[in-house]
């Protein structure tokens, strides 16, 4: 069984996200073929760019299902946090996520603050949850994204740019972070770190 699938999605930067479990002493798996997946002990689901494009990529590969199914721990990372979510809009379009979160991905209202929210930003404890073992508020964690998930039953931390969104969710075995954890230096470790860790 292999221990930790990074799912190949066609649309993330899977080397950096690699490399940081690869500093934990795990040597995961990139792959998007489903059996290899479903077989995971632990699941990751990074992404970047747009959502619409993204979830074409997922259905064209046949992974939608599969990803519905999955039982064991999952985490998804920037867009990939944002996959999990029952509806995206972005750019006018309206898509259908995995719904494996509860709750619609928006446009980040940013106010007066330049868009997209890029850079250094702080955490907020919402709800205590073992993947945020040894993490607190006021921590730093590292942005790069245009839309979010407003605060909702299941955020466990937040962060504020304009207006206060969701920076890391759970809805039963799944888990997601709107900041990118590889490039988030000790934070991001540990969170990673704290996943691997994790037995449900």
């Amino acid at each position: 069984m292999v221990s930790l699938v990074i799912v190949d999605t066609g649309c993330a930067n899977l080397a950096s996200v690699q490399y940081a479990f690869e500093r934990l002493g795990i040597e995961p798996l990139v792959s998007d073929d489903p059996v290899t997946i479903l077989s995971a002990e632990r699941v990751v689901l990074p992404g970047v760019g747009s959502a619409p494009f993204a979830m074409r990529g997922i259905h064209a590969k046949g992974l939608g299902p599969v990803l519905q199914s999955l039982k064991q721990p999952v985490i998804g990372i920037c867009l990939g946090m944002q996959l999990l979510y029952e509806t995206l809009e972005e750019g006018g379009e309206t898509v259908e996520g995995l719904g494996l979160i509860p709750g619609t991905i928006e446009k980040l209202q940013t106010g007066d603050l330049p868009a997209p929210h890029m850079g250094w930003n702080t955490l907020q404890t919402v709800k205590q949850d073992p993947l945020l073992n040894g993490i607190s508020d006021g921590d730093y964690a590292y942005f790069v994204h245009s839309y979010a998930a407003f605060v909702s039953d299941s955020t466990l931390m937040t962060a504020e740019y304009g207006s206060a969104f969701t920076a890391i969710t759970r809805s039963k075995n799944v888990w997601g972070c709107q900041f990118h954890p590889e490039r988030s230096s000790k934070t991001g470790a540990l969170i990673l770190k704290n996943f691997l860790d994790i037995n449900l």
